[in-house]
């Protein structure tokens, strides 16, 4: 499934302080045999949302009200680490995450990142401690994120520059994943297995 084109973002930011996210805490391994179908969102940071009972832990910041419907998240650093896990991208987007600022992000993490629409910025720890900083004060704070222009910025202040690379940016536009970047190719495919075949006529 060819994830929605990302353009623009304008939506309410979440700080995310805990410095060290692995794909385990992002979705625990217990769930990632459930069909992609069900949806993953109610299972993204569940042993952090919830207690043992099934109650919402009112601590984590995303049980808190004004933090609920948020679509970015400000974390620290090293967010994604760990295992090869699609589905910690899955649960980000099927909660409604559309991007996610850190200081570095698990390699893995970030490849995976882009086939689902999810956008992820680099930026210091001291920028990203300020604003997480400033969302604790004032919660319900929007964070805008121009891909087009490579610009984001909280609320009041003034945006950004991001960097990335030409071709995560186009795919994330354009919202390829990468059957859609294969298919974009159809007629080069086309020219190069008419003339194959043409070749190797004994083949066919």
């Amino acid at each position: 499934m060819a994830p929605p084109p990302f353009t623009t973002l304008e939506t309410i930011a979440a700080p995310f302080d805990i410095a060290v996210v692995d794909t385990d805490q992002i979705i625990p391994v217990r769930f990632i045999r459930t069909p992609r179908a069900r949806g993953y969102g109610p299972m993204l940071f569940h042993d952090l949302r919830y207690d043992e009972s099934g109650c919402e832990r009112p601590d984590f910041v995303l049980n808190q009200a004004s933090f609920r419907a948020a679509g970015v998240l400000v974390a620290d650093s090293d967010f994604g680490t760990g295992s090869s896990r699609e589905q910690a991208v899955w649960a980000l987007v099927d909660r409604g995450i559309r991007c996610v600022l850190a200081g570095d992000f698990g390699d893995i993490f970030f490849n995976n990142a882009i086939n689902h629409g999810l956008l992820l910025i680099r930026e210091s720890r001291e920028v990203l401690a300020d604003v997480r900083a400033a969302l604790h004060r004032a919660p319900g704070t929007k964070v805008a994120v121009d891909l087009d222009q490579q610009l984001w910025g909280i609320e009041g202040s003034a945006p950004r520059r991001f960097e990335i690379e030409a071709p995560r940016r186009r795919r994330l536009i354009l919202g390829l994943d990468e059957i859609e970047m294969t298919r974009q190719l159809r007629a080069e495919i086309d020219v190069f297995d008419a003339a194959y075949r043409r070749r190797r006529s004994w083949l066919f």
